[in-house]
Formats: structure tokens, sequence, C-alpha cells
């Protein structure tokens, strides 16, 4: 569920991820982290910008970055 708070929804792929840590190294409000399977995670959704930086760096398209949408 995403908070009502955060204006853009961060989706990871675990399939796609192979742990790169670009994603996480470029995101500027930290929004990625490692998780315990050493894929990119968002755990700071709220504080995401929309930047795409995380989705343009990624060599296996494992990230997409989109608007969120509020509840109908």
């Amino acid at each position: 569920m995403v908070s009502p708070l955060a204006k853009f929804v961060v989706d990871v792929n675990e399939n796609w991820c192979k742990g790169c840590g670009l994603c996480v190294a470029i995101c500027p409000k930290k929004v990625l982290e490692f998780n315990e399977r050493v894929k990119s995670e968002p755990v700071r959704i709220d504080d995401c910008i929309g930047c795409h930086q995380c989705e343009n760096i990624c060599p296996d398209f494992a990230i997409t970055v989109k608007e969120a949408k509020p509840d109908a």
C-alpha cells in the first residue's frame, strides 16, 4: 500500500534487480536501500521527488517510477 503522502511510486522488480547499487548511490533523497537479499527496495517513498535517476541508471530496467494516483 502506498502512503497517502507519497507523490510517486517506486517499483523494483526483484527478479530483474542484480543488486549493483547504482540506484542506491544516485538517489538524491536516499529513497532506496538494499534489503536482506541485497536487492534495492524503496524504504523512504514519501521522500521521492520523481527525478527518475534510479530508473534511468538501472542497467536491468528493474525500476519504474510513476506518479502516485490518489485512491478513488
